[in-house]
């Protein structure tokens, strides 16, 4: 038989206390918090540090009737801690303001045209999802974007923003290769190009 499953919700858990440690590109705040336990009763209170970070609306851009994918590929701090190269080959993705005053959709039509030059077409929602939860507040939005690959620009990105950005006009299975060799790295690209694979051909029925 099936274990029983306890659904818990926001009411479960209590902030006791926040402290904003840090402001600046990101957020960091501290929390005093308890919860509900699954065999009953409440947790003492303990600390959590949070980083708090823009939501975020991603698109993989995809040419349903050539089967091209549109990547990109950007330098990454946080990927210079690491080992191989903190240039990474990624999707579309932007940032709300901390207001949330667009919407998603409108959010990842101008990141379309902000990061890889092209017209957004249509558009097809895919996961929201949770990046990091154990230590920061982000929320993704992840979308699948009808374009013409075939106007692509070869550089693209908003100087102000100090974006340099490389497009990659690459054949489906190509980027799906890329995936399963370990050349893609980031998650983001990685849920997109798995979920693209998985459902290419409705995909592209639906579009064609």
């Amino acid at each position: 038989m099936p274990d029983d499953i306890q659904v818990f919700n926001r009411q479960d858990a209590e902030v006791i206390k926040k402290e904003i440690l840090y402001q600046g590109f990101c957020q960091v705040e501290r929390y005093t918090i308890r919860n509900r336990l699954f065999s009953g009763g409440w947790s003492q209170p303990y600390l959590r540090e949070i980083v708090s970070r823009h939501n975020v609306a991603g698109v993989i851009p995809y040419d349903p009737k050539l089967d091209y994918i549109v990547l990109i590929e950007q330098f990454r701090a946080g990927a210079m801690l690491h080992e191989g190269s903190p240039w990474l080959l990624e999707i579309v993705a932007g940032v709300m303001d901390r207001g949330n005053s667009e919407s998603y959709e409108t959010l990842a039509k101008r990141e379309v045209k902000e990061e890889a030059g092209l017209e957004v077409l249509d558009l097809m929602l895919i996961y929201d999802y949770l990046p990091s939860p154990g230590g920061s507040s982000n929320f993704f939005r992840l979308f699948c974007a009808k374009v013409d690959a075939t106007k692509a620009p070869k550089f693209c990105g908003l100087a102000e923003e100090q974006e340099d950005i490389k497009i990659h006009v690459v054949p489906s299975a190509t980027a799906f290769a890329w995936v399963r060799s370990g050349k893609i790295r980031n998650a983001p690209a990685i849920i997109a190009l798995q979920w693209l694979e998985l459902n290419l051909k409705n995909v592209r029925r639906w579009w064609e």
